[in-house]
């Protein structure tokens, strides 16, 4: 029991980093032919609010469906769309064809896919420990998908630092639009950006991660070019503690826009112009306790200052915490609830009435997840 949690633990913690990060998930076995692919995502959220605005409501967060498959030589496909009406589909989310130039140590991708940045972008929405990725990278990345072309790799089997471990480092480069999915861009510039992981061990793994980029000011009077920069971090900690996996991870994303910049977006919204120059900061801390009984608990906390030149209780721009408590029951391989209580918190001023921010918009989410693989 205590190998197969090993197993188990180390496999999900660093599995999904080397391979596909750019889709939604992995091809299964070894068939060359097509496979169809795909997962649902289907919840009931209570919005606890003021003044008897409470609501209850079930709804599709996701409803994905595609197919993947191996063209000779060397080559893959991926194709994956977008069915759920709480993300305004149905439309075409990814699809890129990858040619494995060298092995595992060079891949180029073409279309549209995933961005390469951070953890959680990184990690598979039907992986993602609690039902959402983090306020801090959804209002931070307004675009999470875009159509370019992509390098990405690892050192594989090869012995680095003389370490006996595979894949100690990984890399992805893309080159891309800028202006989101299924849009064409706008000017001359390209977006670039970059995500190099390493990890010398196991139980632990480094991230680091990088976005530059100019579009177009939507205001037809303001000719300079908007400029966007992303940096983050990231740490992720796997290890047993008598029979029982523990999981932790950590993530930092610190964000510039001149010109403008884009509130929202994320993984299916449509993203907020507003005009002016802002600095915005996040953090994330979480941690899984994997049990022998399918049924792990998880906690985690997250932070998201909208714009560092303000005071955190400034109402226009106030600092937004956030505690998660919840479990995930994977029932099998294919099947998984989550039940998370999203405690927001907004941050307010004790003394100054005119900056206490504290409003009621606590959320209790059931999801039950089915993959079709």
């Amino acid at each position: 029991m205590k190998k197969l949690l090993l197993t188990g633990l180390i496999a999900f913690a660093l599995g999904y980093s080397v391979a596909y990060s750019q889709g939604c998930m992995e091809p299964s076995g070894t068939a060359t032919g097509p496979q169809v692919i795909g997962y649902v995502q289907g919840e009931n959220i209570t919005q606890f609010k003021a003044n008897d605005a409470s609501t209850n409501s079930f709804q599709f967060r996701r409803a994905r469906i595609g197919v993947t498959g191996s063209i000779p030589y060397n080559f893959t496909y991926y194709v994956m769309s977008e069915f759920s009406p709480t993300q305004k589909g149905p439309y075409l989310l990814d699809a890129f064809l990858t040619w494995k130039a060298a092995k595992n140590y060079f891949k180029v991708s073409a279309g549209q896919f995933k961005l390469p940045f951070g953890l959680e972008i990184s990690t598979p929405c039907q992986s993602l420990l609690t039902y959402e990725r983090s306020n801090m990278v959804t209002k931070q990345i307004p675009y999470i998908r875009e159509q370019g072309l992509m390098f990405t790799g690892s050192t594989d089997s090869l012995k680095v630092f003389g370490l006996e471990k595979p894949n100690v480092f990984t890399y992805s480069l893309a080159i891309v639009n800028g202006t989101g999915r299924n849009a064409d861009d706008n000017n001359l510039s390209k977006d670039v950006i970059g995500r190099l992981t390493f990890a010398p061990l196991n139980f632990i793994q480094l991230g680091a991660s990088f976005m530059t980029g100019k579009e177009k000011n939507t205001d037809p009077s303001i000719t300079k070019a908007d400029v966007r920069s992303r940096w983050g971090a990231d740490l992720q900690l796997s290890f047993l503690l008598g029979n029982f996996g523990i999981l932790s991870q950590s993530e930092y994303l610190y964000a510039k826009d001149e010109g403008s910049k884009l509130i929202g977006g994320g993984c299916g919204g449509t993203p907020e112009v507003v005009n002016g120059s802002f600095k915005s900061s996040g953090y994330y801390t979480q941690l899984l306790l994997q049990t022998p009984w399918k049924l792990d608990p998880i906690v985690k906390f997250e932070t998201y200052d909208p714009d560092l030149n303000l005071n955190n209780f400034d109402s226009k721009a106030y600092r937004q915490d956030a505690w998660i408590f919840g479990f995930n029951y994977n029932a099998n391989d294919w099947t998984r609830i989550q039940l998370n209580y999203v405690y927001n918190i907004e941050a307010s001023s004790a003394t100054d009435i005119t900056k206490y921010n504290e409003i009621k918009n606590d959320m209790l989410v059931l999801q039950l997840q089915f993959k079709l693989k």
